[in-house]
């Protein structure tokens, strides 16, 4: 179409109010304000290709039809969820028609088109027969042909602000709602329980208003909510964000923090296991030898979880983040693995001791397998003091460095004892090579 058509008196409030300006836009003040990108592209009465990214009601669609009636252009738009390739050179048809005036074609949810479907775009963007406006909730970089981004602008939209929720609800109340009042703490949670989209606000605002008799009350906005979920999406940017987020609370040693990601995970939806085989990760890769014990508790409330359920198992999953939060911290174990496998990857591989091989047959000991092994447990202490149990062709190594928080300090300690038992040894190997190659990151011995 090529005017915008005013919206029918029985659409949905969020519709209602859908501003057809900058000026009654609300939000998005980082592309919006005096000398910003998107407010000097539509006073220059222009519209580029572009690629609108944020959460839901944040005014994508909006903001794409105000810039495109800014340039006087016409406006096609079509859904990713139900157009196909079909659709789109319909559109594409429909603006070579009219050559004499820009199109806009702008595609709600991009990301769910798949690559031959992004790639019908390409040729008729880089042609001008249509200016592309996608909108996504879901990272372009992941989820958008780069051939495509590569011809498009990405302009990030972010969540409303708890004042711009507020403006809009206020708005709403006096065009559409004159004469009824709304209790402060009704609007309050209204605002609140938005959660940064003003269409949420919007449609609760106005089931409320159905319900209440002159008066908005909480209760009413209770009602009108339902059983809504913060900003999160199962698999899309949020989520990685926000376990993101949690993975660092608890490698930054701030349980509080990390009880606030948990429980915006688990508010949001996020299945709990998923969360404890995070939480397993986190024991290992950040805490490690520096207190064993991490693995154990993460386990078990991994378990605990599996037997309780929700919401009683979601505790013990709280228990682990804030142990894990508390204790030292070290990534030795995975600086030292990391670097045994890349050592592994580019050596040869050499072959075992004939000291160290098994001799299960008589072939095997006239081999000489076996032949000269020391077992530890008859040595003083326990310990072969001078033993190498590297293949001989190779130098000696050390993947593993301690560090000096938590239990690996007294692991360190033992080590570095260790050592000099080898150091003042004669009992050392004929093919030892005396040398030490370090293959790990910086000690903290």
């Amino acid at each position: 179409m090529s005017r915008r058509e005013a919206p029918l008196a029985d659409a949905p409030l969020a519709a209602r109010m859908r501003p057809t300006s900058l000026d009654g836009f609300v939000g998005q003040a980082h592309l919006l304000g005096p000398g910003r990108p998107l407010a000097r592209l539509a006073a220059s009465r222009r519209v580029a290709s572009m690629i609108l990214w944020g959460p839901p009601g944040t005014g994508k669609t909006t903001l794409a039809r105000i810039l495109a009636d800014a340039a006087g252009a016409r406006w096609i738009s079509l859904s990713a969820v139900l157009a196909g390739v079909r659709d789109v050179r319909a559109a594409i048809a429909d603006a070579r028609a009219h050559p004499d005036t820009p199109t806009v074609l702008f595609i709600d949810e991009v990301h769910r088109f798949n690559k031959a479907q992004q790639d019908a775009f390409l040729p008729h963007v880089e042609q001008g027969t249509i200016v592309f406006i996608g909108a996504t909730t879901e990272n372009p970089s992941f989820e958008v042909n780069s051939a495509l981004l590569s011809r498009t602008r990405v302009y990030v939209l972010r969540p409303l602000s708890t004042e711009d929720l507020e403006t809009l609800a206020r708005r709403a109340m006096d065009k559409e709602f004159e004469g009824m009042d709304i209790e402060p703490d009704a609007f309050r949670s209204l605002v609140a329980n938005g959660d940064g989209d003003a269409r949420r606000v919007l449609n609760t605002l106005e089931i409320a208003a159905q319900l209440g008799d002159g008066t908005i009350t909480a209760e009413h906005v209770e009602f009108a909510g339902g059983q809504g979920y913060r900003g999160f999406e199962k698999r899309g940017d949020a989520f990685y964000d926000q376990i993101s987020a949690l993975h660092k609370a608890v490698r930054g040693s701030s349980p509080d923090a990390a009880l606030y990601w948990l429980a915006r995970m688990l508010d949001g939806g996020c299945d709990p296991l998923y969360v404890a085989r995070r939480v397993a990760r986190m024991a290992t890769e950040d805490i490690g030898t520096a207190d064993p014990r991490a693995l154990q508790l993460a386990l078990a409330a991994w378990d605990a979880y599996h037997r309780l359920g929700s919401p009683e198992g979601e505790l013990a999953l709280a228990q682990a983040v804030v142990y894990l939060a508390c204790l030292p911290k070290s990534n030795a174990v995975e600086t030292a693995f990391n670097a045994a496998r890349e050592f592994v990857a580019t050596h040869p591989s050499y072959p075992v001791p004939a000291r160290f091989r098994n001799a299960p047959t008589r072939l095997a000991s006239e081999l000489g397998h076996g032949k000269g092994y020391r077992y530890a447990h008859n040595e003083p202490d326990a310990y072969a003091a001078g033993e190498r149990y590297l293949p001989d062709e190779m130098e000696d190594v050390r993947f593993y460095r301690p560090s000096r928080r938590g239990i690996e300090g007294r692991i360190a300690d033992r080590l570095a004892t260790l050592r000099d038992l080898d150091q003042s040894s004669t009992a050392r190997p004929a093919s030892d090579t005396g040398t030490t190659s370090e293959t790990s990151g910086s000690s903290e011995e």
